[in-house]
């Protein structure tokens, strides 16, 4: 949701492509990852729930899919981060696409001998590494529009052109 919020601010065509391209694939990484939380957890009895510390989640959710952290904090719309400068923004998806990248490979860790979890969740790791690519070529396009004179000084989407200030 936060590259297809940003995208409506993008101060040019491949930025937004990239980034509707981007958000539109992640929400298939959602897909592919309730699916294997699903797959994992249906048919539980009750005493490996207890076992597994899924009980204080059972209780609220029974096994139903409900996006949430390793630590149990909830997905909620903080997450999408849409500042309307594009390169804010873009630096916030960078990051976003490392810390990703980051959890899969923790994901790895822990799944590695489990080739049904493993392979999917490398498959999805690789494909930040590509999101995070494609944004650090939309930040180059961002940065190479901007007047050299006011490199970061100000948002190029809301401020530009920027005389008054830029003269001074």
């Amino acid at each position: 949701m936060r590259y297809l919020s940003q995208r409506f601010t993008a101060p040019n065509r491949m930025v937004a492509a990239v980034l509707n391209d981007v958000g539109t694939e992640e929400l298939a990484h959602l897909e592919i990852v309730s699916t294997i939380v699903h797959q994992l957890t249906k048919d539980l009895s009750m005493e490996e729930i207890e076992n597994s510390g899924l009980g204080p989640y059972y209780i609220d959710h029974t096994v139903g899919i409900w996006p949430q952290a390793a630590g149990g904090v909830p997905f909620n719309a903080c997450e999408f981060q849409s500042k309307g400068d594009p390169i804010t923004d873009l630096f916030e998806d960078l990051a976003a696409e490392q810390k990703a990248r980051s959890t899969y490979d923790n994901i790895l860790r822990v799944v590695k001998n489990i080739p049904e979890v493993a392979d999917p969740i490398r498959f999805l790791r690789a494909r930040e590494v590509v999101h995070f690519q494609r944004f650090g070529e939309a930040l180059r396009s961002v940065q190479e529009q901007l007047d050299a004179k006011n490199f970061y000084a100000f948002n190029p989407s809301f401020d530009a052109p920027c005389k008054a200030s830029c003269e001074e």
